[in-house]
């Protein structure tokens, strides 16, 4: 029996689970950081603040463009990563390694995104029992959305002179809080229901019948400018971040592709020119 000179091919999994967690964890903690000093700057995309709604538009723009770089920077930190730590096999040709280390680096963007929502899930989640009124079965559940974008208005409306002690108005605040929101939608709200909370204004602020309905109107008024407000905010914010996660994959798989070159070359630093890549002959 002849024995071969050829090399024995060694067999490595197609996905290098290692390398996509360590891409992942460095993503999710770069996103992390930026995002934190961005807040501490002042560019955070979206705050449950009423100074939020009044903020111009040049500084909307400019927190959803640093929303876009953070996403640059952390998926394609932890795509290249990824791509310069998984296990390639020299069995394959290079558009076939090229492709898999751009999965790899779609893999981080993938997780990080993932775990991104089911942390912005948890903390919804979270602060919607701690932002929601504490007594009445009803309130908590139904008024979170009223509290945490008029809450200024509702206080407004309920407010007694002098200051009513002892009075629990969670309730009161929540079915209020639904009937703005209402006013807000195509159809307005209808004569019965402005009645209906002028008279619950009346009753708890002690106001006469007609201050009570100057009150309520003027309520709906500045309501129904703070949901619009709100509103463009909240579309704003998702238009951003639906860019900036679809840039991402594309910073990750460039980026991871940039890493399994960089692997093969056993290039030691990160700004090796284009130019200067030698051929991909180890991999």
């Amino acid at each position: 029996m002849v024995e071969s000179d050829r090399p024995a091919l060694v067999l490595v999994p197609s996905v290098s689970w290692a390398a996509v967690i360590a891409g992942t964890v460095i993503a999710g903690a770069t996103g992390l950081v930026l995002h934190a000093f961005g807040g501490a700057i002042g560019l955070a995309v979206s705050s449950t603040a009423p100074t939020w709604r009044d903020a111009s538009f040049p500084l909307i723009f400019l927190s959803g463009i640093y929303l876009v770089l953070v996403a640059l920077a952390a998926y394609g930190l932890g795509g290249y990563v990824a791509g310069r730590l998984r296990v390639a096999s020299s069995a394959l040709n290079r558009d076939e390694i090229e492709f898999r280390d751009g999965v790899h680096g779609l893999f981080v963007w993938a997780c990080a995104t993932l775990l991104t929502a089911f942390l912005v899930t948890t903390l919804a989640l979270g602060s919607t029992r701690l932002t929601a009124p504490s007594g009445g079965s009803a309130g908590p559940a139904s008024s979170v959305a009223g509290e945490n974008i008029i809450a200024l208005d509702l206080d407004r409306l309920f407010r007694a002179d002098p200051p009513a002690t002892g009075t629990d108005l969670d309730y009161n605040r929540a079915e209020a809080a639904r009937i703005l929101l209402a006013a807000s939608g195509h159809s307005a709200v209808s004569t019965d229901e402005r009645a209906y909370l002028a008279k619950l204004v009346s009753s708890r602020s002690g106001l006469a019948a007609a201050d009570a309905e100057a009150r309520v109107d003027s309520v709906f008024a500045t309501a129904k400018q703070n949901i619009a407000r709100a509103r463009r905010a909240g579309v704003i914010l998702a238009f951003m971040a639906g860019a900036a996660a679809a840039i991402g994959a594309v910073a990750a798989w460039l980026a991871a592709e940039a890493g399994g070159t960089h692997r093969g070359e056993m290039v030691p630093s990160l700004w090796w020119p284009a130019s200067r890549r030698p051929s991909r002959s180890v991999l």
